[in-house]
């Protein structure tokens, strides 16, 4: 029964932890989402902070594994920015997230679903985007990484930054319109970083301004995977884990408890060790019948002609009572009669009952023996359970009629034996 429990613990163990939430980024087996067009045009301003205008074109591929798309997070440099403001009706509502980097948190005019795409706009103007002399002498230096997705293809990123005054870049790139431009296709999790240079009076640069990047990363609906958040969910892992594990002790101690019950119910305990509980009785007979007078039949209780009862009397007796010269009787531990050496017509009846050793099993014992010593004691002729008690009714037809020579005839042969000799 134990082992049954303990297999159904396990694999209810099993089945609890495969329907545990899991964070997405362990669990996705396919895409999400894809970006198909990500483009930021920056404009240099006076003060040397930069305007930046992005666009962004937002794939639903799956709306049904974490549902449909509704806000996203995408990264901007650094947490040095102004004026951060959606751009067309699409934006619902605009604000700086600073959990795990800087972002900008936009949520949607409506929830999208697989197959949709998501087109929205947003400014803002940045600052601690350059350094005074990191290269070169009398030269100002621009470095942008624009946020990143771990999770999602882009299609196609463009950067376009405002030519006028630029020094120099890096990496080489074509002018169109004004604009120096920057165009490839980003893999999950790559980055892409540019360098512009200008002369330090170029704009109004401050040599106490360093370039501040906070490394950040595009995001959808708040899961990241820095080692952080790995951390939080083997936390969170753990914590439920224990919890579960709290659960499937207390449900085994439950299962346990109701075995326990149903042992104590009913007297089973197989899995348990036995006893003998030993039951000794003198038994003392007739050597005739008190009624016909007809011989006792050897391991009959009953006269075998009347029905009378042959046993004169019987006591429940312990080992200390049988006489030391019984030494035989005493040796007796398995059911049957035994008969006295020392005393005639005397016999030591034998009853064994194996008893389970536990409280439940003695008191299912004490139950057997209470029936047993009450079919005794409400039959007269005391002649056990499967005594009819024939002895408590009348007499039978030739019951006065004895052998008193102990001839062991039965009436039946006397009646024939007259008819043949007197002919009648």
């Amino acid at each position: 029964m134990r082992a049954k429990l303990s297999l159904f613990v396990t694999l209810l163990a099993f089945a609890l932890v495969a329907v545990t939430p899991i964070p997405q980024a362990w669990a996705a087996s396919g895409d999400l989402d894809e970006i198909v067009a990500y483009d930021i045009t920056v404009d240099v301003n006076p003060d040397a902070t930069l305007t930046m205008v992005y666009h962004i074109d937002w794939k639903v591929l799956d709306s049904t594994s974490d549902g449909p798309l509704s806000w996203v997070r995408v990264g901007i440099p650094n947490k040095h920015y102004f004026a951060m403001e959606g751009q067309d009706s699409t934006v619902k509502r605009i604000s700086y997230d600073s959990s795990g980097g800087s972002y900008a948190r936009i949520d949607l005019d409506r929830s999208y679903y697989a197959g949709e795409v998501a087109s929205f706009d947003f400014k803002l103007v940045q600052d601690y985007m350059y350094q005074v002399g990191r290269d070169n002498q009398g030269e100002a230096v621009f470095e942008f990484t624009p946020g990143w997705f771990d999770d999602i293809e882009v299609d196609s990123m463009t950067i376009r930054w405002n030519a006028d005054k630029v020094d120099r870049i890096t990496p080489a790139a074509q002018q169109d319109k004004g604009y120096y431009i920057w165009k490839t296709p980003l893999a999950k999790g790559e980055r892409y970083t540019i360098n512009v240079a200008y002369p330090d009076d170029a704009f109004a640069f401050d040599v106490d301004k360093t370039i501040e990047n906070d490394m950040t990363k595009g995001s959808y609906d708040g899961e990241e995977d820095s080692i952080a958040d790995i951390l939080a969910g083997l936390f969170l892992f753990g914590i439920i884990g224990f919890i579960i594990y709290g659960i499937l002790k207390f449900i085994l101690g439950l299962l346990q408890a109701v075995v326990e019950v149903f042992d104590a119910a009913t007297g089973f305990r197989s899995s348990k060790k036995t006893s003998k509980k030993i039951t000794r009785t003198k038994v003392v007979y007739y050597p005739e019948c008190p009624s016909c007078g007809a011989a006792r039949t050897e391991g009959k209780d009953a006269c075998e002609y009347c029905g009378r009862s042959m046993i004169k009397s019987e006591e429940t007796v312990t080992e200390q009572d049988i006489p030391a010269e019984e030494k035989s009787l005493k040796a007796k531990k398995t059911d049957g009669m035994y008969a006295y050496s020392s005393q005639p017509d005397t016999y030591l009846r034998v009853h064994v009952v194996p008893v389970p050793i536990s409280v439940s099993s003695h008191s299912s014992s004490r139950h057997r023996s209470s029936r047993a010593s009450s079919c005794a004691s409400s039959c007269a002729c005391a002649c056990g359970c499967a005594c009819a008690c024939a002895c408590a009714g009348g007499g039978r037809a030739g019951c006065s009629t004895k052998d008193f020579y102990r001839t062991d005839l039965k009436l039946s042969q006397l009646e024939k034996y007259r008819e043949q000799t007197t002919g009648t």
